[in-house]
């Protein structure tokens, strides 16, 4: 079974994390292309300050790419997600001096400062804008105590921790905290429906890793996923009719022995996952990916054809951390690497007008285990 280390010692998330170092590959800080000193915005191209978007050139290979611009330049920094209007992301980070542990920021698309939204206590994950642009949506343990969460015993092997989070709600600025789920146990990877009438999330509430959608306000919670094994990481289609997400169902009695032992522990060990889709009720499931790999965080394209995702599918050495990002249309024919730099890239997400696409890289780290969000010009119409 090829298997790899797809994550820090934090937990699931809306993938694969925290992303502290142990999830990733060396990162170099003279990765290829070079940059310039300038900032972007919707007027192009310009002069900024230093915490201002950094232009750099895709790399070779990377043809989706028109263009590329980094935001991020320090500390851990992943999950980034769209506003409805496009022009902010929000986005987990942890960084020395600020938070012992992964807290929620925005920023603009420009770049910038990143504001703090989420509470600076316990340990935060899987943060979403509301479709207007109302309130936010996060996990966190600040209800278990203000202090970070223990890491996991790894004499058990590489595994993650299914911390006691619980799903609140905020004003866009962090005010207004309100809790909307909880049960004992992992409760996050909330993501909302295009016409914010669903959540989609994650939870262990009824023994298993299972996904669920509710009202915005906690109410008619509904179970997608009943099979033994692990689920997670859902997003809906652009039209709402889908939903695609990460899944691993054990293949055998030890397998699944192993993963209920765990789970029983509040722990999952991760390594192969493959991507499905499935309707809004949970019918009509279809898996997109069978190659032995870890495959993780989808996103929809624009189009409602095509996933785009995370996998280490083109590395022979089952433990290697170089994940790139891939197409794949939803029958799971016409695969397609979309970035080649040999490092750490996932969590990509289209921006609401499909013109651009942001995600998580080492790419251009200034330290190992740093991961900063690009956004990305995207070409949909090859030649």
């Amino acid at each position: 079974m090829k298997s790899a280390q797809i994550g820090s010692v934090s937990s699931p998330t809306c993938i694969a994390i925290s992303l502290a170092a142990t999830f990733l590959v060396t990162a170099c800080a003279g990765n290829a292309g070079e940059e310039t000193d300038a900032a972007i915005n919707e007027n192009g191209v310009e002069n900024g300050p230093e915490s201002a978007a950094v232009m750099r050139d895709p790399l070779p290979g990377e043809r989706r790419f028109a263009s590329l611009a980094q935001l991020t330049f320090e500390g851990e920094n992943a999950e980034a997600y769209y506003s409805s209007d496009g022009q902010r992301l929000i986005f987990q980070r942890r960084h020395a001096g600020e938070y012992e542990c992964d807290q929620i920021f925005t920023i603009g698309v420009e770049g910038g400062e990143p504001t703090l939204v989420s509470t600076g206590l316990g340990r935060t994950t899987c943060s979403y804008f509301f479709p207007d642009d109302s309130r936010i949506v996060y996990s966190s343990t600040h209800h278990v105590a203000p202090e970070c969460p223990p890491p996991p015993d790894m004499r058990r092997g590489y595994v993650w921790p299914l911390y006691d989070f619980d799903i609140y709600t905020a004003n866009p600025d962090g005010s207004d905290v309100q809790p909307i789920f909880s049960s004992p146990g992992y409760d996050a990877e909330a993501t909302l429906a295009p016409d914010g009438s669903r959540i989609v999330f994650t939870s262990t509430r009824d023994g298993d890793l299972d996904i669920y959608t509710m009202n915005p306000d906690g109410s008619d919670v509904r179970q997608l996923t009943n099979e033994p094994g692990y689920d997670g990481g859902p997003f809906f289609s652009p039209d709402g009719t889908k939903i695609v997400y990460r899944a691993r169902y054990p293949e055998s009695e030890e397998e699944l022995a192993d993963y209920q032992a765990l789970l029983a522990d509040g722990l999952v060990r991760p390594g192969v996952l493959d991507i499905y889709v499935m309707d809004v009720d949970g019918s009509n499931r279809v898996r997109l990916t069978d190659n032995e790999a870890a495959n993780f965080a989808p996103f929809f394209h624009p189009s409602g054809e095509k996933v785009i995702f995370a996998s280490n599918l083109h590395e022979d050495d089952p433990r290697s951390r170089n994940f790139d990002l891939f197409l794949v249309n939803l029958d799971g024919t016409g695969l397609e690497q979309v970035t080649f730099s040999g490092d750490f890239e996932s969590f990509p997400m289209f921006s609401p007008d499909g013109r651009y696409l942001v995600f998580g890289s080492n790419r251009h780290g200034s330290h190992l285990g740093n991961t900063n969000i690009f956004i990305a010009e995207w070409i949909d119409d090859l030649p």
